[in-house]
């Protein structure tokens, strides 16, 4: 090959990879509606938010956490599943996107969290049931998780069981 044509062949590639490096960026799976509410419930909820929280449940959810939670609150739930050694979910978008899968027309997710105190990078694995209760209104309609993720039960088909740890409802 002469000297042009490598010259081709590295800016082609350049392109290439900065185009989907730029999809990347602009197109984060949290843009999409299920994965955004999963996402916002989380970091609302493990950041004492609880009213903003509490918005983004379906109605049957809420009246469990209502009747199951301390004092009816939904933060109350999530701070009891992980041990005060971890301290709370460092700040309000520590909990991220991690994966889903479709389940008809719902989305079963998987986030990751990071915690105040060594629970970090390799996370905590939580799972959200997100549906369409309504045109264009997504709820949380399930959790479960709070483990991390290096424990053998975090991985999403474990986490979406019925009997996955911390199953809600």
């Amino acid at each position: 090959m002469n000297r042009k044509t490598i010259i081709a062949i590295i800016i082609i590639t350049l392109v290439i990879a900065g185009g989907i490096i730029a999809l990347t960026a602009i197109l984060p799976p949290q843009n999409q509606p299920a994965f955004d509410v999963a996402t916002r419930f989380i970091n609302l909820a493990g950041t004492g938010q609880d009213e903003l929280a509490m918005a983004l449940l379906s109605d049957e959810l809420q009246t469990y956490v209502r009747d199951n939670c301390p004092e009816g609150s939904v933060s109350a739930c999530i701070y009891a599943y992980t041990p005060s050694e971890w301290g709370k979910l460092m700040r309000d978008g520590a909990a991220v996107y991690r994966r889903s899968i479709r389940d008809g027309e719902a989305w079963d997710i998987q986030l990751i969290a990071t915690y105040e105190e060594g629970k970090g990078f390799a996370g905590i694995c939580i799972y959200n049931r997100v549906e369409e209760v309504a045109p264009d209104d997504w709820r949380v309609t399930a959790w479960s998780g709070f483990i991390p993720c290096d424990d053998a039960n975090s991985g999403l088909p474990n986490l979406r069981s019925d009997n996955a740890v911390n199953r809600v409802p």
